[in-house]
This record gives C-alpha cells, sequence and structure tokens, in this order.
C-alpha cells in the first residue's frame, strides 16, 4: 500500500492530471461491484381487482403504450434509457436508442 501511494506521489509530481485519474479510478473501482436493479419495462396499466381476478389464460392487457414505442430502461426504478426489443441467441434483449441526459436524470430526482 505504501508503494502504491508513493507512486501516485510520484505521478502527481510528474503529472498532475494523471494522478488525478490514478485517484479518480480507483475511487470508481469501490463501486463496481455494487448490484443494481435493472428493469425494462414495456408498458403499464392500470386495473381494478375484480379486472384482475377475470383474468384467466389467454386475457390480453391493454398496455398504456402503442405499438413501436420504446421501452423503458430503469435502474433502481430511475428512468436512463429507452430502448427496442430485439432477439439475441433466442433471448430477449433491449438495444438501447437513447440515453437519458444528466439534466434529465437530476431532474427525475426532485
Amino acid at each position: 500500500m505504501a508503494d502504491e501511494k508513493n507512486n501516485v506521489t510520484s505521478i502527481a509530481e510528474a503529472d498532475p492530471a494523471r494522478a488525478k485519474q490514478a485517484k479518480s479510478d480507483r475511487n470508481l473501482d469501490l463501486i463496481m461491484d455494487i448490484p443494481l436493479k435493472v428493469t425494462v419495462e414495456l408498458g403499464r396499466t392500470k386495473m381494478l381487482v375484480s379486472e384482475l381476478l377475470n383474468l384467466g389464460q389467454g386475457s390480453v392487457i391493454e398496455l398504456a403504450k402503442l405499438a413501436g414505442e420504446p421501452m423503458e430502461v430503469l435502474v433502481n426504478e430511475k428512468l436512463v434509457a429507452r430502448g427496442e426489443a430485439v432477439v439475441v441467441n433466442e433471448k430477449f434483449g433491449v438495444r438501447l436508442t437513447d440515453i437519458i441526459s444528466q439534466a434529465e436524470r437530476v431532474e427525475q430526482l426532485k
């Protein structure tokens, strides 16, 4: 650990921008293994309990979204991107078509 600190100190003396990046990389490494809940939402609807209880096999639930509209990608229930459904190796996936800007993400927090 002392060698690493000395290495960062010598980098800082030689190239302050590189030292700042090295410190930033170490700080980012601290959070890289934190699990996040990623959800892809096709659409939503509201229904009464009686409607829910009347559902059966083959029932169709109408969503409040038009066909072809992008799906929403949420991380910890916050919108981060939009995308379209794709099939890759016989599994469903999402191709991201729009990443939410930092300003829009900050606005969601309010």
